[in-house]
């Protein structure tokens, strides 16, 4: 059976290592994923997450040792993290953390030159809304973060131009954006944190080649509890070297899921705000606010506070008016999706509006344009809230626009 294997890896490898020297360009855009996938089908290596998560270990491997090449002062850790000599936990290192700006945010700029901006974009944008990290165009900033074609990244600010690896159908969804931003911002994976013997139990003997990918760093933890389910959690089965074993198992409950890749959880929140720093109230804004927003604009902003009410202030508002704000407008809903209790209705035109306080901990913003006419838009905080009593804002006589429905 090892020998029939074999013969099918040097065939298939063969034929397309015979494709990369006719044509090189494909040599990371195609050779590698279908080499890296064809090991995985026979080698087991999996997770039990999204299917994704599979090609993306191997990828990140493969690019990593071929960039490692040509950076002699850093060494591959834990399969996708490009780390300067020296340098081991950002919680421990300063020098690892981006600088914030006179405001207080942190903008790192960006310069992505793939198809695929506005998947990035949006990836971006719940941390921007979520933290007190904006990431903008690059313009002339010395320090910037630039995307190109891979699936790892840096640890922590380097200085100048920076890369981060993100590949269409390996690492563009909206968790693994995360992911690889999470470590230029200076976060390693969960699961090497100081405590994780407490939580999980790493199985040795599943894991023959990669075992460096599972060490412990003396790690503060920023006083925040272990984290299952963040974008930086290893997920159960990766770089396991016996198909169908896991090499992670969650303790007490093995049943619990690790891995996810949907978005950040509330504690990769917790911990960008308090590893830089960031104080307690969060802005966020219309695209190219105070410039014109674009048409045909559809934003969501899910706001997420841990364990208080969410206060929310609009300090600049001005939309395209419409008779019934069928044209531009904002709707801001008491939870976590479009199904929950509206807070405000359709409303556009311009301010000021009253502040709105959430009944929870979540609270859903939507935007949206047609093709027509643009204005500045808005710009919003959000904070904590107080004992201010709820509000529902469909039934405010002073908002003279606003779109009263039949619930």
């Amino acid at each position: 059976q090892q020998i029939r294997i074999l013969f099918t890896l040097i065939s298939f490898l063969c034929d397309k290592v015979l494709s990369c020297l006719l044509y090189p360009s494909l040599l990371y855009i195609l050779c590698i994923p279908l080499v890296c996938e064809m090991y995985s089908k026979y080698f087991g290596v999996r997770t039990v997450t999204i299917s994704y998560v599979k090609l993306t270990v191997n990828l990140e491997i493969n690019i990593l040792h071929e960039f490692n090449i040509h950076d002699k002062n850093s060494t591959v850790y834990e399969g996708d993290i490009l780390l300067r000599r020296g340098r081991r936990s950002a919680i421990n290192c300063e020098s690892c953390l981006w600088p914030k700006s006179q405001d207080g945010k942190l903008s790192p700029g960006l310069f992505l030159a793939m198809t695929e901006r506005s998947w990035i974009a949006d990836a971006l944008q719940e941390i921007s809304t979520l933290t007190c990290v904006q990431f903008v165009n690059r313009t002339t900033e010395k320090d910037y973060v630039y995307v190109e074609r891979g699936c790892w990244s840096y640890f922590g600010k380097i200085g100048g131009r920076q890369a981060v690896g993100l590949v269409k159908n390996g690492c563009m969804d909206k968790g693994a954006i995360q992911h690889e931003m999470n470590h230029a911002l200076g976060f390693i994976h969960e699961q090497t944190r100081s405590d994780r013997d407490r939580f999980v139990k790493i199985m040795w003997e599943h894991i023959v080649a990669e075992q460096g990918n599972f060490g412990k760093v003396n790690s503060k933890n920023l006083g925040l509890p272990y984290d299952y389910s963040s974008v930086m959690h290893y997920g159960a089965y990766d770089f396991s070297s016996t198909p169908g074993k896991q090499t992670i198992v969650p303790v007490p409950d093995p049943s619990i899921p690790i891995g996810q890749r949907e978005g950040l959880s509330n504690l990769d929140v917790a911990k960008i705000n308090r590893l830089y720093k960031c104080s307690k109230c969060c802005l966020f804004s219309s695209v190219n606010y105070p410039s014109p927003y674009p048409n045909n604009s559809n934003c969501l902003w899910l706001i997420r506070i841990r364990q208080s009410k969410i206060f929310l202030q609009f300090e600049a508002f001005d939309l395209q008016l419409s008779s019934d704000c069928s044209s531009d407008y904002i709707k801001v809903y008491n939870g976590n999706s479009k199904n929950s209790p509206v807070l405000l209705d359709k409303y556009c035109g311009k301010g000021p509006l009253p502040s709105l306080v959430a009944s929870g901990s979540t609270m859903l913003v939507e935007f949206a344009s047609d093709e027509s006419i643009t204005a500045t838009g808005f710009r919003a905080s959000y904070n904590r809230g107080t004992n201010t009593p709820l509000q529902s804002l469909r039934n405010v006589s002073f908002l003279l626009f606003l779109h009263s429905r039949q619930q």
